[in-house]
C-alpha cells in the first residue's frame, strides 16, 4: 500500500501541473541541438604550482594544429594582451596592392606590441573586430605569437564557446598552408578570470603585472578530462559535461543497479526516492523501471572519487548530492514533460548522465521553454556526458522554465540514464549514513518498510513534521540498541556489585 496515493493534493502545486499540461512532447519546436563540441576540440589552459592550480576549458578551432598533433599543439609560455585587443582597433585593412592575400583574408596588419608578442600567447578578443577567425589568427600569426586566444565577448551568453571554422573555401586553404599556431576559443568569464589571476584585493593599478595575467600558461588536449559545453546561461541555467563520468564508471553504475529495476508508477508517490505524483494523478513516466542506489558515506573509494569530480566541476558541495538514481528506457519509453519539484524540498539542480550511446535517434532530453519559450533545447544521449540544468533561479524561486522530458526510444536500443539531485542544504545524517546501511545487504534498495514507515509519517503527521520524525527515528534506531545495552548492562553490574557487598558484610559479621 502507498499511503500517499489519497495525499496527493499537497504534492505537486496546480501551477506546476498545469505549466506541464500546456506542453508536449509531441509539439514541434525549433529546437537547437547540443552537443556540439567534440573531445578533439577540447584544451585546457592551465597555470599555477603544484599548491595551487588554475584551468581554463577553451575550444580548439578548426583549423591549425590540433589537439591530436600533441607536441605540435602544446604550448608553454606568457599570455600577452594584443594592442588593440580586438587586433584591429581604428586601423583600416591593409589594400591589395600592398597585401597578395588582401582578396582572400582581409586583415589590418601585425599587433602594435609585436615585440612583446614574439613566442608567446596572444589574447585577443572578438569584440567589434569585424575580422573573420582567419584574419585575426593571420595577425597573431604576423606578430609571431606561438597561439592564439580569443575571447568570446558574448555579454549574453558569458560561459559560450564554440570551435572557430573558415568562413570560405579559400580561407581555408590559407589557413592549411599559412596558420600553424593553435587558435583557441575561451568564454567571457574564463577571460575575466585570466586577466585577474595575479591581481590581489586592494592592490594598485600600478602594481599590476602583465594586465593581471599569470607569467606562463601551459596549453594542451582536453583528453579524457571533464570540459564544459554552455547551452542556456539563464531560464533555465543548462549546460553540459563532457567525461563527468569515465566509461568504466558508467559500466560500474549499471553493474551496481542489475537486478534492482522496478517498474514506476508515478501516480503514487515515493517522495523518499524522488518519486512524485501529479495532483491529477497523471502518469508522465511510460515504460520506465528505476533503481535507487542508496550509497551515502559508504560509498567506497570509487564512489568518493565520483563525487569528488562532481563537487570540483560544479561548485556544488558533495554533502547537498543526493545518491544515484539509475532509470531504465526500452522501446516506446518516454517520460512526458515535468518538473523535478519536491514537496519538502525541491533540489536546487538537477544532474543527469548517460550511460549509454544509443545506435539509432530517440531518448533526447528536451527543455521546450529553454529562454523562455524563445530558444528551445534538444540533447542528444551521449555516453558519460551530464546534463546539468537548474530548477531554481538566481534568487532561489522555483524556475518554470526548468520543465524538461525524455522523448519516446524508439529502436530496439536500452537507454541508461544516472541522476543525482543537488538540495540547498546538507542532506541529514538518516539520508547519508543510515538508509544507506539498511540498503547494504541489497547492494543499494531499501526494505520496502522503510518506505511504508516514511509515507506514514508524512500523511499521519503533515510533509515537514513527518519527515523531521523519519529522519529522528533513522537517527535514534539504531542508537537505542546500543543504549538498552548499556543500561542492561549497567544494571547487571549494580546488581552483581550490591550480591558482593552483601556476600562481604555477611563474611565480616562471621569474622
Amino acid at each position: 500500500m502507498n499511503f500517499l496515493s489519497f495525499a496527493l493534493a499537497v504534492i505537486c502545486p496546480l501551477a506546476l501541473v498545469e505549466q506541464a499540461a500546456s506542453a508536449s512532447l509531441s509539439t514541434k519546436l525549433d529546437y537547437k541541438i547540443f552537443p556540439v563540441r567534440k573531445n578533439n576540440e577540447a584544451a585546457v589552459v592551465e597555470w599555477g604550482n603544484s599548491a595551487i592550480i588554475s584551468a581554463l576549458d577553451a575550444a580548439v578551432a578548426s583549423f591549425g594544429p590540433q589537439t591530436s598533433h600533441e607536441a605540435f599543439f602544446e604550448v608553454e609560455t606568457q599570455p600577452v594582451l594584443a594592442t588593440p585587443v580586438n587586433g584591429r582597433g581604428n586601423k583600416s585593412n591593409i589594400p591589395l596592392e600592398k597585401d597578395q592575400f588582401a582578396d582572400v583574408v582581409a586583415y589590418p596588419g601585425p599587433l602594435d606590441n609585436r615585440d612583446e608578442i614574439e613566442g608567446n600567447m596572444v589574447v585577443m578578443t572578438n569584440e567589434s573586430s569585424n575580422m573573420t577567425p582567419i584574419a585575426m589568427a593571420r595577425v597573431a600569426k604576423e606578430s609571431g605569437a606561438a597561439a592564439l586566444m580569443i575571447v568570446n565577448f558574448d555579454r549574453e551568453n558569458p560561459d559560450a564557446i564554440y570551435s572557430l571554422e573558415a568562413e570560405s573555401k579559400e580561407e581555408a586553404e590559407f589557413a592549411e598552408n599559412h596558420i600553424d599556431i593553435p587558435v583557441i576559443m575561451v568564454s567571457l568569464a574564463s577571460g575575466n578570470l585570466i586577466t585577474t589571476a595575479t591581481v590581489e584585493e586592494d592592490m594598485d593599478e600600478e602594481d599590476i603585472v602583465n594586465n593581471g595575467m599569470p607569467d606562463r600558461i601551459r596549453l594542451y588536449g582536453a583528453g579524457d578530462r571533464p570540459f564544459f559545453e554552455d547551452a542556456i546561461s539563464q531560464s533555465p541555467v543548462l549546460y553540459l559535461i563532457h567525461n563527468l563520468l569515465s566509461d568504466e564508471e558508467c559500466d560500474a553504475l549499471l553493474d551496481m543497479s542489475k537486478g534492482k529495476f522496478k517498474p514506476v508508477d508515478d501516480t503514487l508517490s515515493n517522495l523518499l526516492e524522488n518519486t512524485v505524483a501529479e495532483k491529477n494523478r497523471k502518469r508522465t513516466m511510460h515504460n520506465i523501471e528505476k533503481a535507487m542506489l542508496w550509497k551515502g558515506q559508504i560509498k567506497g573509494h570509487a564512489g568518493k572519487q565520483i563525487d569528488e569530480r562532481i563537487e570540483q566541476v560544479t561548485g556544488y558541495p558533495q554533502d547537498q548530492f543526493s545518491d544515484w538514481q539509475i532509470t531504465k528506457m526500452v522501446k516506446g519509453a518516454k517520460h512526458e514533460l515535468h518538473y523535478d519539484h519536491h514537496p519538502i524540498t525541491t533540489p536546487v539542480a538537477t544532474i543527469t548522465v548517460f550511460l549509454n550511446d544509443l545506435d539509432v535517434a530517440g531518448g533526447e532530453i528536451v527543455f521546450p521553454k529553454g529562454g523562455n519559450d524563445k530558444n528551445p533545447i534538444m540533447i542528444t544521449p551521449k555516453k558519460a556526458m551530464a546534463v546539468v540544468h537548474h530548477n531554481t533561479d538566481f534568487e532561489g524561486h522555483f524556475d518554470v522554465t526548468s520543465l524538461y522530458g525524455e522523448k519516446p526510444l524508439l529502436g530496439d536500443d536500452v537507454k541508461y540514464v544516472a541522476r543525482k539531485f543537488v538540495y540547498s542544504e546538507p542532506l541529514p545524517p538518516s539520508k547519508r549514513i543510515v538508509l544507506p546501511i539498511l540498503a547494504a545487504p541489497t547492494g543499494g534498495s531499501l526494505p520496502q518498510w522503510v518506505i511504508v514507515l516514511h509515507d506514514y509519517l508524512l500523511v499521519k503527521f503533515g510533509l515537514e513534521q513527518g519527515s523531521a520524525y523519519f529522519d529522528k527515528i533513522c537517527f535514534l534506531g539504531p542508537v537505542l540498541p546500543v543504549l538498552l545495552l548499556i543500561a542492561v548492562g549497567g544494571l547487571i553490574t549494580s546488581l552483581f556489585g550490591k550480591s558482593n557487598g552483601g556476600k562481604q558484610e555477611k563474611n565480616g559479621k562471621k569474622d
